[in-house]
């Protein structure tokens, strides 16, 4: 008798706990000045007890490292910038909620800097990447920004990384789960 009063609480739990896993994807485009080009594949974002796990399938993309990272805002747009207009400017910069002005996925620098993605000769980027300082409530309504090149996490020799331009973006979803 117990068990049957309580399994509606039961079934409302585990109901919840699902809801807070659930996967986030994120549809990837590659941007220009004149705004977001044709899609590249997704990227899904998972929780795990050792922080955010990102999972890209994508294609299309320069062989080599490309920098990666959450930006503030969920737009791809481009804006304009010093009289020019810039692909994926709207993102505005990497996500970094304390003002730390520092860089790196491990340290204490910005929360948005994410390791860097390698794509094979083909383009394609298939290997996950763990940002363990990240939660799902940090990257809800943001947009993810991959660069044209790799990022030193440094502002030298040349500054923010030195990845270079933003070349793909997606926006990611406020609410969670698949499709929305």
């Amino acid at each position: 008798m117990k068990i049957q009063k309580s399994f509606p609480f039961l079934l409302a739990a585990l109901a919840a706990s699902s809801w807070a896993q659930a996967d986030v994807v994120v549809p990837m485009n590659l941007i220009t000045e004149n705004g977001v080009d044709k899609p590249i594949g997704q990227i899904t974002i998972s929780e795990s007890k050792h922080g955010l796990v990102f999972k890209p399938d994508l294609s299309d993309l320069p062989t080599g490292m490309h920098g990666f990272h959450v930006h503030e805002n969920p737009s791809c747009e481009p804006s304009e910038k010093d009289g020019k207009i810039v692909a994926g400017l709207a993102a505005g910069g990497h996500y970094d909620p304390l003002n730390t002005k520092q860089h790196g996925p491990w340290g204490e620098g910005h929360l948005g800097d994410l390791p860097a993605l390698y794509a094979n000769s083909e383009g394609r980027v298939g290997q996950a990447q763990l940002a363990p300082r990240l939660k799902m409530s940090d990257v809800l309504g943001r947009s993810l920004v991959i660069h044209e090149k790799g990022d030193n996490y440094s502002d030298q020799p040349l500054p923010l990384g030195g990845g270079g331009a933003r070349i793909a973006c997606g926006v990611i979803p406020k609410g969670k789960g698949k499709g929305k």
